[in-house]
């Protein structure tokens, strides 16, 4: 909701809420005063009725239950109350024995029958809260006044006096009706009188969006004039904005273009702006190496091309570019001077472009100078990175030929072996002065066994770094990733005594990454740190988000730790410290995270631990 909506909904909710009050309020008290008019209508019945009983009772009749039914007096009195029962408040008046049966009723038909009880009504007026009294009154609940009367000390009869709340009912929805009216009267009111006071008091802020606008816009010495004095201040501080706005437009661009030009200077390519007439405006370091008379980049009014020869192509470009408002090139050329790559000359690529503003005025022009060698350099290195890439196929192809004789070699060694293991009696050779020794070739052939199991797994690890398998990019979740690896690696920990810890935020993003690679490489680090840890300790598997839309992952050990010294070559193909080792595993790890466009952090203390730290992009 925009500020101005707020305003009108929050001033049209403040009257409607204090006009239901009022109006709730109203209610209550015409409901009280309605049930005390009723009230005393039905306790001014039942004193009449009780005064005419006692004035039959004393009479001294024989049967006073009789008498009371018979006299004429107690007749008009009970006759009365069926006029106010067409008024809608009393319903009925009777006279009812201890044992509940009507001795005289309002409706003669009632007579001598048992009369049911019903709820209090003086205890409903006197007694009950507001909202206990307005249930009662709209619901179909029946109510009476009793008025008990005493024969000596002995109960005799009962007034009984029916009230009906239809009157007060009709009142209240009466009020209810009138109160919804005032309540949407006073809603529309509302809403019309504060959509006026909010755009009389949002006129500052559309007052500064619209100088906000002009500023955007280039305008210069934009003011502003904001009413009252609350936004005085306001307004004084746009317009000394604006009027320092205006002083940095107007200054020569080197004086107020710091970070231009700081840009401009990390630029490979060489640049120079020029006027319309000429004039240097600005030159980047690289331009400058190569025509050292541009180096003064604020000097006198002829400065600029009028510094360079008229015969030189620089010149010649920027002028055409100049004369003719129109950009110019690529020109292919030698210039002297020396570059930043330390050649005295090289191949140059010049091109001028023509500048002008959002509304077409010719500013000037801007001059670049490409350097051709460092575009051959860079292509050189792509060549060669073809070169190396051949060359590892090439590789991986030669050992994969030489798995095949490896294979053979191991098939034919396990043939001599079980021949030599048939061979019962020893092998003999000649030996000097006419003697003879026994050899035990079953352990050259072991020998020559194991070399060539070691060669094997050697030449598979080369084949593994060389040629991995396709990489199949996908989100996944980190989650699942580590509960597997952690079921994978408990027989491991259990047999060492390690225990694993995993840590990782129930909210964490998924990573783009291959599925079987990764979990290669986590399984390789937490066997690792395994193997690291002895005499048991703690593997702590987390991970988290971090900045840049990137996760990481730790796998931390409590183990030896990493010697300073071989840090550096811990990820250095077949490179090992373990006794038994081949020195591919951690080679493979760098290798994955390397295809996953992701980075690799160690750090090792001696005697207390290592931390591996994987870095992958978010899926």
């Amino acid at each position: 909701m925009s500020i101005k909506a707020k305003q009108v909904a929050g001033v049209a909710t403040l009257v409607v809420i204090v006009v239901l009050a009022m109006s709730a309020w109203h209610m209550v008290t015409v409901m009280r005063l309605r049930l005390e008019e009723t009230r005393g209508a039905a306790q001014l019945l039942a004193d009449a009725i009780v005064l005419r009983v006692s004035a039959v009772v004393s009479a001294g009749p024989v049967d006073a239950y009789t008498a009371l039914r018979e006299d004429g007096g107690l007749r008009s009195i009970l006759d009365s109350s069926i006029t106010s029962h067409s008024s809608g408040t009393l319903l009925y008046a009777a006279v009812v024995n201890p044992d509940g049966i009507a001795i005289a009723h309002s409706s003669p038909a009632l007579e001598n029958q048992p009369m049911p009880e019903h709820e209090d009504f003086g205890k409903l007026v006197l007694e009950e809260n507001p909202i206990d009294q307005f249930q009662a009154v709209l619901s179909e609940r029946q109510f009476e006044q009793p008025q008990p009367m005493l024969l000596g000390e002995q109960p005799f009869a009962i007034i009984r006096i029916g009230v009906s709340t239809l009157l007060v009912r009709d009142e209240i929805n009466k009020v209810l009706w009138t109160s919804a009216q005032t309540a949407l009267a006073a809603l529309l009111v509302s809403t019309f009188v504060a959509a006026l006071l909010a755009q009389w008091m949002l006129r500052p802020i559309h007052v500064i969006q619209s100088g906000l606008s002009r500023l955007g816009r280039g305008e210069l010495d934009v003011a502003l004039d904001l009413p009252g004095e609350e936004f005085r201040d306001l307004g004084t501080s746009f317009d000394a904005i604006s009027a320092q706005l205006s002083a940095v437009r107007a200054k020569p661009l080197p004086a107020a273009a710091t970070d231009f030009e700081s840009v401009m200077d990390n630029l490979e390519d060489a640049m120079a702006l020029f006027s319309p007439e000429g004039h240097l405006i600005f030159s980047n370091s690289s331009m400058r190496g190569l025509l050292p008379t541009l180096a003064a980049r604020e000097g006198p009014a002829d400065s600029g091309l009028n510094q360079i020869p008229e015969d030189n192509p620089v010149r010649q470009l920027v002028d055409r570019t100049l004369a003719g408002r129109r950009s110019l090139g690529p020109v292919s050329i030698a210039l002297g001077g020396h570059a930043e790559d330390g050649a005295d000359s090289a191949e140059r690529l010049l091109m001028c472009h023509a500048i002008e503003d959002t509304g077409g005025r010719f500013l000037g022009a801007m001059l670049v100078a490409r350097n051709l060698g460092y575009l051959s350099h860079v292509h050189s290195t792509l060549n060669y990175s073809r070169k190396l890439a051949a060359l590892g196929r090439l590789m991986a192809g030669v050992a994969h030929e030489v798995k095949n004789p490896l294979n053979a070699m191991t098939i034919h060694l396990e043939l001599l072996k079980q021949k030599l293991a048939a061979v019962r009696e020893p092998i003999t050779v000649p030996a000097g002065a006419g003697g003879s020794r026994s050899l035990d070739l079953t352990k050259h052939v072991n020998i020559i066994s194991d070399e060539i199991k070691r060669l094997d797994q050697v030449v598979v690890g080369f084949l593994k770094f060389a040629r991995p398998d396709e990489l199949k990019l996908q989100p996944v979740q980190l989650a699942t990733v580590i509960s597997e690896v952690t079921s994978m690696t408990t027989p491991e920990a259990e047999r060492r005594g390690v225990t694993i810890k995993v840590d990782y935020p129930p909210t964490l993003p998924d990573i783009n990454a291959d599925p079987g690679m990764l979990q290669q490489a986590l399984l390789n680090l937490a066997l690792n740190a395994c193997q690291a840890m002895p005499n048991g300790g703690t593997l702590r598997l987390a991970c988290r988000e971090a900045p840049q839309r990137r996760v990481e992952i730790d796998v931390e050990d409590t183990g030896v730790g990493i010697a300073p010294e071989n840090l550096s070559r811990i990820f250095d193909l077949y490179f090992t410290t373990k006794d038994k080792g081949s020195g591919i595993g951690l080679s493979m790890v760098y290798r994955i995270v390397q295809l996953h466009d992701g980075e690799v952090e160690v750090q090792s203390t001696p005697g207390r631990g290592t931390r591996f730290r994987l870095i992958f992009p978010q899926a």
